[in-house]
């Protein structure tokens, strides 16, 4: 059984560096190859480039597209492909009814997951978004969690009560920042952030008076880095597929706080403090409510202890191994 995995060239993106992760703990007898799309950018004819290019990749195997090039499915064999959906941001940012978003839910989930043999979904949220846009048959569509990285081991830290450091991952506008730093203006902490706030969110930790810092294009231990020296994560997001600094949190033993509604409480379960994040008190709540209550967060963390095993790399290779199984005995046919 041999297996094509294919991905954009930036070993940096969290979906490549995920399943180079699954592929470390896959068996080692399983061949394996990755091939990767040569374009960077939204040029239409590149992108038609590395589609026609897959038509070409013909064999004994099975094709997995690791996620956000659905397209490449149109003329791969539909017997032996895999298409991995991580969220469907791209539908989320649009408006449902105009003509641009009935094209891209064709041309992006529709046809791509009618011509792949299964569907993986990171979460059930996910697949439960899939649904509710395409028509497909449920079953065909299976749900497989996003793994944790190695380097996410815990480090025990002393809570800093005074002062704690909160870390924010991501700034694209699905990660609410605006109602974040409204919501600990005039709470004596630290803000950290990976990735580069816009103007207007610099505007408003300035106007707040907010102490904060911010890092971009951090390699992974950088990243790590950041989780150990902080106190708190804050996942306030209006929209997730998965919410990986959950976990990755739960990993390094340190408290979350997020939000109760999209795929957050599934991933989270019982290790998170649970806001609403389309109210900044609520936010400002659950902040508070980690930072004096001592035996909440303490109970926090020791759920994100059990939480993360639901997210243990080899368990989740192993899921993808037996997927895999399925696909090349043929037994998969929706």
């Amino acid at each position: 059984m041999k297996i094509i995995f294919y991905q954009t060239k930036d070993e940096t993106l969290s979906i490549n560096l995920l399943f180079s992760v699954i592929r470390q703990n896959l068996p080692g007898s399983l061949d394996y190859s990755i091939l990767y799309f040569s374009y960077t950018g939204a040029s239409l004819f590149k992108r038609i480039k590395d589609v026609v290019s897959c038509a070409f990749k013909t064999g004994n195997h099975i094709s997995h597209i690791t996620g956000d090039f659905n397209y490449a499915a149109y003329f791969m064999p539909k017997s032996s492909t895999v298409l991995t959906i991580h969220d469907l941001y791209r539908i989320y940012t649009q408006n449902s009814s105009s003509l641009k978003a009935f094209i891209f839910k064709w041309c992006w989930l529709q046809i791509p997951v009618s011509r792949s043999t299964v569907v993986t979904a990171v979460s059930q949220t996910t697949k439960n978004e899939i649904l509710k846009y395409i028509q497909c048959p449920p079953e065909k569509i299976r749900v497989i969690y996003n793994c944790i990285s190695a380097g996410f081991t815990p480090v025990p830290k002393i809570f800093n009560k005074q002062k704690p450091v909160l870390l924010q991952v991501g700034t694209r506008p699905n990660k609410n920042m605006a109602r974040l730093v409204k919501a600990i203006a005039g709470i004596n902490c630290r803000l950290e952030i990976i990735g580069e706030p816009s103007a207007e969110i610099i505007t408003l930790l300035e106007n707040h008076n907010i102490d904060y810092n911010w890092k971009s294009n951090l390699s992974g231990k950088q990243v790590i880095q950041k989780y150990i020296e902080c106190d708190i994560v804050a996942l306030v997001s209006t929209f997730e597929g998965f919410g990986l600094p959950i976990v990755e949190a739960n990993a390094v033993e340190r408290v979350v706080v997020t939000s109760c509604i999209s795929a957050m409480p599934e991933i989270a379960g019982a290790a998170a403090c649970l806001v609403d994040p389309y109210d900044i008190e609520s936010i400002r709540h659950g902040i508070m409510r980690v930072i004096q209550d001592d035996g909440y967060r303490k109970n926090l963390i020791a759920e994100g202890r059990k939480n993360k095993e639901r997210f243990e790399a080899q368990k989740i290779a192993d899921e993808y191994y037996a997927l895999y199984q399925e696909v090349y005995a043929g037994k998969i046919n929706y």
